[in-house]
């Protein structure tokens, strides 16, 4: 996957917006191909975390996440299978209770991937992932801080 950014209006706050993304424990519970979320450190403003997620085959990676402010997320690859996995989300609010999210991505994969395969990353899984964020924070908003889950 060269790069790609995807963005996306969410109807909560954009604090809300930010707890979900740094709540990487739920990650599984609302993106089907995350198997195992497991955060391995945890500092001030800074998470490494592990990742296993199923898309073709079975992959694990770290990522170190560092929150730069109350609006901008971004992570960097400690360890892993790619090349590269670097990106991150940066939060808008657009009234106080509505918030502007831009998803951001930059993949290179350490081995050969079809180019139809990182299209399909791109164009489909990309915009699937932030959409899937969108609809788990509404969830929690509507059900007052809830994850949503029953």
């Amino acid at each position: 996957m060269p790069s790609g950014r995807h963005e996306v209006e969410i109807n909560v706050p954009a604090e809300q917006v930010l707890a979900l993304v740094l709540d990487f424990g739920t990650y599984a519970d609302f993106l089907p191909e995350i198997v195992q979320c497991e955060v391995l450190r945890e500092g001030e403003g800074e998470w490494d975390v592990r990742f296993t997620v199923k898309v073709v085959k079975r992959i694990r990676y770290t990522l170190r996440v560092r929150q730069y402010s109350p609006t901008e997320i971004r992570w960097e690859m400690l360890d892993g299978p790619f090349k590269a996995n670097n990106g991150g989300w940066e939060l808008r609010s657009t009234d106080g209770q509505r918030t502007h999210a831009s998803y951001f991505i930059d993949l290179q994969v350490g081995m050969f991937v079809p180019s139809s395969i990182m299209r399909s990353l791109v164009e489909r899984t990309l915009p699937e992932t932030v959409h899937r964020f969108k609809e788990e924070a509404e969830l929690r908003a509507t059900n007052q801080g809830s994850s949503g889950r029953e």
